[in-house]
């Protein structure tokens, strides 16, 4: 592995991961590719459980909350392993979106918020879901927002429609981006709030159907109404007009989970690649890794996917040494560069199967479904690009 970890009991974290995720994670696939995510749960529960008692729990939390207290770059190393099949991060509790959730609860919850939401999402007895994106407004603009949250005596009343939350179905809470200043600057007029979800007004339209498949519980991402959604005011995340800062504390970081996934992805793809290639004959005796065209791509996904990681580790570095303002240019150079490695190498492995991978007898057609969606959520890659280039353009024009 490039960019080894620099300590020996890292070294031992990681191979221990490897392999729980190999016995005893990777089996799963199968009945979660083929069924549904609420019909494997009690499974994953095990598996949990087994998890928590390996001290593989939480690896992005501080131990003052339970967690494995790993630095951005460390947990990086672990989110590669766990990316190697779509169940991996929900087992140790480190899945999106309940991993920024916590973070953000950490950072600027209350005593009583954290009481209340934070601590059955670090133990793992809820769910959560962040509520930001609408159907009828850009998500590319986190500041244009049409839900709002209206002071009424001690309470906010939230009005709006959402949609793409993800796990909104069957959680605990929902942490919604709404107004609660139209007239304020457009960074200042937006607030996190805490919606519990049995809240009267709080409803699930549908899960929204991604590519023909609406999925369940953890595994979908809903669209909601918020019909004068009565919370009180204590609810908020921190100070009012702060919901746009806390966002982009809460998306730094998290690129880097995605990124380091994704990573975890590629490296399974190419092996699934690998392994198809040598043992299947396009004629007798002759394998698939005697084509040119398949040598070809064995070559381009290894370099693409060490280039990326090395990437996606020196950002996370950054991070943990400087913050993730400074490391701003690196985060969206990440976030577009390892998104098109994904797809690239993903296209090349499900060409390489053939018939076989467009079904679900290996998870790349999966992925090839839902990680499409990696170079548009948390900012397009489009946006990202003309972001970066700016500020690199601005220090030439001096």
């Amino acid at each position: 592995m490039l960019f080894e970890p620099q300590t020996g009991e890292m070294r031992m974290l990681l191979r221990a991961l490897d392999e729980f995720v190999r016995e005893e994670v990777i089996p799963l696939e199968r009945p979660f590719l083929n069924h549904d995510f609420d019909t494997l749960l009690p499974l994953l529960e095990e598996k949990r459980r087994q998890a928590k008692a390996l001290g593989f729990w939480l690896p992005q939390i501080p131990h003052a909350h339970g967690g494995m207290g790993l630095s951005l770059f460390e947990h990086g190393l672990v989110s590669e392993v766990l990316g190697r099949t779509p169940l991996g991060h929900y087992v140790l509790n480190c899945q999106a979106p309940d991993a920024g959730n916590m973070e953000i609860l950490i950072e600027h919850g209350s005593p009583q918020q954290q009481e209340r939401f934070l601590r059955p999402l670090l133990a793992g007895d809820v769910r959560s879901c962040f509520s930001m994106t609408e159907p009828e407004n850009a998500g590319s603009n986190p500041t244009w927002l049409s839900t709002t949250a209206v002071k009424d005596g001690g309470d906010y009343v939230i009005t709006g429609h959402k949609w793409f939350t993800t796990g909104g179905d069957g959680a605990d809470f929902a942490i919604v981006m709404a107004v609660t200043d139209p007239a304020a600057g457009k960074y200042q007029r937006a607030s996190m709030i805490i919606v519990p979800t049995g809240t009267p007004g709080f409803r699930i339209v549908e899960n929204t159907s991604v590519m023909g498949e609406r999925g369940r519980g953890w595994a979908s991402h809903a669209e909601i109404r918020y019909d004068d959604c009565r919370v009180p005011q204590s609810n908020r995340l921190g100070a009012e007009g702060m919901g746009f800062i806390i966002a982009q504390q809460r998306l730094g970081p998290g690129r880097i989970h995605h990124c380091m996934r994704w990573i975890g992805i590629c490296e399974r793809a190419f092996d699934l690649m690998c392994r198809h290639a040598a043992l299947r004959e396009v004629a007798p005796g002759r394998p698939l890794a005697e084509l040119g065209q398949v040598q070809t791509w064995v070559a381009e996904s290894r370099a693409e996917i060490d280039a990326a990681r090395l990437l996606v580790l020196q950002t996370a570095a950054q991070i943990d040494r400087e913050g993730a303002h400074a490391a701003r240019d690196s985060i969206s150079l990440i976030k577009f560069h390892v998104a098109g490695v994904l797809q690239a190498v993903l296209d090349r492995a499900i060409q390489v199967h053939g018939a076989m991978g467009m079904t679900d007898e290996t998870p790349l057609a999966f992925w090839y479904r839902h990680e499409r969606a990696a170079r548009i959520y948390d900012g397009p890659d489009e946006v990202h690009k003309w972001s970066v280039a700016r500020r690199i353009l601005s220090r030439y024009a001096s």
